[in-house]
């Protein structure tokens, strides 16, 4: 079968640079270069890597990570790649020669991006809302719910059935306007405090949470603290919890 070069990431550097067996099924992970880029690699077959065994495709997804982690923490910048980017040789032209043609036609765009990328970090930030709770303080802050409410109790069976859907679909719909209005809160404290942000799909959180927000965020390295204590407030409200995670290589900003 022919043979390809694994692709990890994208550093400013010499060529060189090699980090022993870390790669991925315990491959040899070093660099090829051009001018001052240097692209992290492992020699492997011209296909990706496939697998039924769930356990080994997350060791794989994990086994890449800490390689671009390590080379992140050694040189500060990197443009991290998706698991399985495979570079492969064309028609007389080795895998080597490949990638040293994709560095040196795309030299300019990966040089801006370095630079945009220079000294900053990816965090993660989700914010959880526990509907339950936010559903009775609207009961009791909103003057129409808690009428419907109250009434329900004076109604007979029959009655008392019809105001209570017509009580869901209310809260309902208050609960629709909260959670637009928390969210472009929300986010515009956030955006207050990083220098990029990205909204990235919601997630399945636990029973009785619901997950309001996800973001991707790029700060300067060291910074986090402005932005760790605008998320404390927000955890420290009723109903409300919030998820905290990195630093990691920009992977959203790439």
């Amino acid at each position: 079968m022919a043979e390809a070069r694994y692709l990890y990431c994208i550093a400013g550097g010499q060529e060189g640079l090699t980090l022993g067996n870390i790669g991925i099924e315990g491959n040899n992970v070093y660099s090829i270069a051009y001018k001052d880029l240097f692209a992290i690699v492992h020699n492997c077959p011209a296909e990706p890597y496939k697998s039924e065994d769930k356990e080994k495709v997350k060791l794989w997804l994990a086994t890449h990570a800490h390689v671009v982690d390590t080379v992140w923490e050694s040189f500060g910048t990197v443009l991290p790649l998706g698991f399985d980017t495979i570079i492969k040789g064309e028609e007389g032209i080795s895998p080597d020669q490949s990638m040293k043609l994709w560095l040196m036609n795309d030299y300019d765009n990966l040089k801006r991006k370095l630079a945009k990328l220079d000294g900053k970090a990816e965090f993660g930030v989700q914010i959880l809302w526990d509907p339950k709770i936010i559903s009775e303080n609207l009961v009791e802050m909103n003057p129409e719910i808690k009428k419907l409410g109250e009434e329900i109790k004076s109604k007979s069976k029959g009655l008392a059935y019809m105001y209570k859907q017509k009580l869901e679909n209310l809260l309902k719909k208050e609960l629709e306007k909260e959670a637009e209005n928390n969210f472009n809160n929300f986010y515009a404290q956030i955006k207050a405090c990083v220098e990029e942000i990205k909204v990235e799909k919601t997630k399945k959180s636990e029973e009785n949470k619901q997950m309001l927000i996800n973001l991707s965020c790029l700060l300067i390295k060291g910074t986090s603290r402005i932005l760790g204590e605008e998320l404390e407030k927000i955890n420290n409200i009723k109903g409300f919890s919030v998820r905290f995670t990195g630093p990691w290589p920009p992977y959203s900003f790439v």
